[in-house]
């Protein structure tokens, strides 16, 4: 029997009914900030290339990861086996240029193909309006959520990018370097915790306002259909 099989048989013996009280009491919802908590230390030893530390590190996300899969199995909606399965697909189906007879020979070749085949499987109603936005997940940081969406933002030509003030923008990224933005950002967080002020939600508030005024355009933009007479 392989590791990941002990681990995942663990796992279970923890959540039987003679199992440990504190694992058993566990839901999807409650283990939330744990894989945040779990994700973050990974990634912290990442940035400081701590080799043992990340094998450590990636074996506490690993087992969020099967948690939440003997959770879903308990409630027969799906197990560990199915999770594997499902993203073993999806990385053959996203990758056919090693898996089938096509040859790509570039990242940027790669990423065009990569957002086809995503489009492909999409699977919305042909009566749904589009997103304009990309879903982002909501639990990302505030500041990597803002800067995906500003990624969109270029990204997609909105008509509505003028509402962030793209030419403040273009000014404040001249005079940014690495050093003077990480003082920046800290001198923000500072001042926010001195005033009493959540930057976090702030930043959340700011990036959700934006998002609105951008689709309010976009979809004013938009010519109405008419209806033949």
């Amino acid at each position: 029997m392989s590791a990941l099989d002990d681990l995942r048989q663990t796992v279970a013996r923890l959540r039987a009914p003679d199992g440990c009280p504190w694992d058993r009491e566990q839901t999807h919802q409650t283990l939330t900030r744990c894989l945040i908590d779990e994700c973050s230390e990974l990634l912290d030893t990442i940035d400081r290339l701590d080799l043992p530390h990340m094998r450590e590190e990636l074996g506490d996300v690993l087992v969020q990861v099967i948690f939440h899969a003997q959770l879903a199995a308990e409630r027969g909606d799906f197990d560990f086996d199915d999770v594997a399965r499902e993203i073993n697909e999806k990385l053959i189906r996203r990758h056919p240029h090693v898996f089938g007879p096509n040859r790509l020979h570039t990242s940027a070749e790669v990423l065009v193909q990569w957002d086809a085949i995503k489009k492909t499987e999409k699977k919305t109603s042909s009566r749904a309006e589009p997103a304009v936005f990309k879903h982002l997940p909501p639990q990302l940081p505030a500041l990597m959520f803002a800067e995906a969406v500003w990624q969109q933002i270029e990204e997609k030509d909105l008509p509505g990018g003028e509402f962030v003030a793209t030419g403040k923008i273009r000014r404040l990224a001249a005079e940014l370097t690495g050093e003077t933005l990480g003082r920046r950002l800290f001198e923000l967080a500072a001042a926010a915790r001195r005033k009493g002020l959540d930057p976090e939600g702030a930043l959340r508030r700011e990036t959700a306002r934006v998002m609105g005024g951008v689709e309010k355009q976009v979809r004013a933009a938009k010519p109405r259909a008419t209806t033949p007479s």
